[in-house]
């Protein structure tokens, strides 16, 4: 499998299963409805896992455009690879959101609520102020950058680190998640928001454009801040 293949169908996976966690519990009819942060912030990480388990032997399960750029930033991934890894895991996040629409098919018409269609798909803040929204998502990520590199010190059982990175999304969505929905991942939000915009889903509102620049922009400044206070405390 190349690693544009792996990047995509990783993708895909981690955002079928976590958007298909909040549409469980938002939409309404579904039997998972009303069961809470708890679920969403577990299954999210659960899917993490799932996702790296499926394809970190072929790409490094990057699955995430803030994860490849803190790696180049860190020195440890080309930045010849970033827009081919880049582009594989937008094309896998509009592919899995596609999927959740699917799935969850006859509830979109059950459920009246335009925002918590939305929800499903991307991220909204609780408490919408753009600068604040924007250094919640790069805190969130800086966690998440400099904690992956920080792994790389540590010696885990084989086959374990997929569940440890789980572990660590579960954290930062209990921990940090509350304020904007974590979306630490531009094409966790960017690829599913494209899916809602584009999808003859039943009823749907906008897909908050005004807000789309914060879950993209707030995780990549996390990133490059993660990985350059990284290398300037372990430097080659």
């Amino acid at each position: 499998m190349s690693s544009f293949v792996a990047e995509m169908l990783g993708t895909a996976i981690l955002i079928l299963l976590g958007d298909g966690v909040v549409a469980g519990v938002l939409l309404s009819k579904s039997k998972a409805e009303n069961a809470g942060w708890i679920v969403i912030t577990m299954a999210w990480g659960l899917a993490v896992a799932v996702a790296v388990y499926c394809v970190g032997s072929f790409s490094g399960a990057h699955l995430n455009p803030a994860v490849t750029i803190g790696l180049a930033v860190a020195g440890q991934f080309p930045w010849s690879e970033v827009p081919e890894y880049i582009a594989a895991q937008m094309i896998g996040a509009f592919l899995g959101a596609v999927g959740v629409w699917l799935h969850y098919l006859p509830h979109w018409k059950a459920t009246e609520n335009k925002e918590l269609k939305l929800a499903v798909f991307s991220t909204g803040p609780a408490l919408r102020s753009p600068g604040a929204n924007l250094v919640s998502e790069a805190i969130g990520t800086f966690v998440l950058i400099l904690a992956l590199l920080a792994f790389g010190g540590n010696k885990f059982t084989d086959g374990l680190n997929p569940l440890i990175v789980g572990f660590l999304v579960v954290a930062i969505g209990m921990s940090l998640g509350g304020t904007t929905g974590y979306a630490i991942n531009p094409a966790r939000d960017l690829g599913p928001r494209i899916a809602h915009a584009v999808l003859p889903i039943h009823g749907k509102g906008s897909s908050d454009w005004s807000y789309a620049l914060v879950p993209v922009v707030g995780p990549i400044v996390g990133a490059v801040l993660a990985a350059g206070l990284y290398v300037w405390i372990f430097p080659k």
